[in-house]
């Protein structure tokens, strides 16, 4: 079987109004952004897209929004989070149109700590509920349980339908014992922007991305020359927006691609509680960032045509 879901997938944020309403005005242009900067699919309701401070129908109203404005034009993932109840994330399964999505981005379950053996279990719990394939979204830095290496390639022997890993524990070893013990079927995507290039040089297939939201082109022409092997583009691309990282954790994420955003005039940075919006002195330094990463962009791609 073909590997799903290669290249530059990013999960969109969630633009809001200030007064906390969703701007879906400014949802389309970003979407239309990603278009038209070739990325290979969207991510709908990522963590980036703040999904756990949206409402059951708020969610599904996003969802229903995205497929309109993509129009088939690229895969969307729906990014459906069972937090720590397996039970009521297969509800949500059984109840859920999963019409015109690609696959489903599921993080393992939070709060409760299960062992590797219950998160098997509960992946396989929803693997017979849902119809679409599935990528297995392991991010311990929020859920505090790491999916372990032989978690993730037991679950991906045991169905088909795991099609993919979005790998965001930052430990690019892990990735590359699932990259060694995996599947033909089974792609391992970085969830992790920063360790992204390692990871296809291992031999990843692709990322799902946060910095993509603010640049598209930049971030997918890197995927995309280090997945045809041409690690010294990549390697400039890369390393011009370096050092853009660290501005947009450093409160926190969605918090600081959402500040970028506002800077690229795509609505407010505004936020829902319990996250507050970029403060202004971040807000100051990841601007800054950004007029160097622009800079050194610019002469990367001098560099490149000559």
């Amino acid at each position: 079987m073909a590997r799903q879901f290669r290249g530059t997938g990013v999960a969109v944020v969630t633009p809001f109004f200030e007064n906390g309403k969703i701007d879906y005005g400014t949802l389309e242009k970003i979407l239309e952004y990603q278009i038209e900067g070739g990325v290979d699919y969207i991510v709908s309701l990522g963590t980036t897209g703040e999904a756990v401070t949206l409402s059951s129908q708020e969610c599904l109203e996003v969802f229903d929004f995205t497929k309109k404005i993509i129009n088939g034009r690229k895969p969307i993932v729906a990014g459906l989070f069972g937090r720590n109840d397996t039970a009521a994330l297969i509800e949500k399964m059984k109840e859920f149109n999963f019409d015109g999505f690609a696959g489903v981005l599921s993080s393992s379950p939070s709060y409760s700590k299960p062992t590797q053996e219950g998160i098997f279990q509960h992946y396989m719990a929803i693997e017979k509920v849902c119809p679409i394939p599935i990528i297995i979204y392991n991010v311990p830095g929020r859920t505090s349980s790491n999916v372990s290496a032989q978690t993730i390639t037991r679950l991906a022997h045991a169905s088909e339908k795991f099609v993919a890993v979005k790998e965001a524990s930052g430990n690019v070893v892990q990735g590359m014992e699932i990259i060694k013990n995996r599947p033909d079927h089974f792609s391992v995507l970085s969830g992790d922007d920063p360790t992204c290039l390692p990871l296809i040089a291992c031999g990843g297939d692709g990322v799902i991305s946060v910095i993509a939201n603010a640049y598209p082109d930049a971030f997918s022409n890197m995927v995309h020359a280090a997945l045809n092997g041409n690690l010294k583009t990549a390697n400039q691309i890369n390393t011009a927006l370096l050092d853009l990282h660290q501005w947009l954790y450093c409160e926190g994420n969605p918090v600081g691609i959402k500040g970028a955003m506002e800077l690229l005039g795509f609505g407010k940075r505004t936020v829902r509680l319990p996250l507050v919006q970029l403060s202004e002195t971040n807000l100051l330094n990841l601007k800054n960032e950004m007029a160097k990463a622009n800079a050194d962009l610019k002469k990367t791609l001098i560099e490149t045509v000559v």
